[in-house]
């Protein structure tokens, strides 16, 4: 058995951003040598969020209304945790969206569906914040 891990750093130039992160899951895992086993990445601050889904930039768009529509930014005061930061929005939508995935690794290659793809997703940007990547098998 054998292990990986690595972090990846993103820093949005917007406080919310959705980051397409299949290739460097895949570049993880060719770095990693593991041809069977399953691949961990999660998002490892409480404003961020790691899914599965299609990139699709009109789905993108449904999923800021949505997730704004359930948590909306402002006004501020609405939220009791905005008495030091004004991220309780961020906070919230991180739950709705997850905090990790877990993608099956078949003969060296994550074993995705056909338009299944994995975001980073951003709530509380514009600050440097990782993601763990780890990769158990053999």
């Amino acid at each position: 058995m054998k292990t990986y891990r690595k972090e990846l750093w993103f820093e949005t130039r917007q406080r919310r951003e959705l980051i397409n992160i299949s290739s460097n899951l895949a570049e993880c895992l060719r770095e990693s040598g593991i041809r069977e086993g399953l691949l961990l990445c999660n998002a490892m601050h409480i404003t961020a969020s790691v899914f599965i889904n299609d990139d699709e930039s009109g789905l993108h768009r449904d999923f800021e209304t949505w997730l704004e529509g359930l948590a909306p930014e402002k006004p501020y005061s609405r939220y009791q945790h905005n008495g030091y930061e004004d991220n309780a929005d961020a906070h919230l939508k991180r739950t709705i969206m997850g905090r990790e995935v877990v993608v099956a690794v078949s003969e060296g290659k994550l074993d995705l569906g056909p338009w299944e793809q994995v975001f980073y997703g951003e709530f509380d940007g514009m600050r440097k914040k990782r993601v763990l990547v780890k990769i158990v098998g053999i």
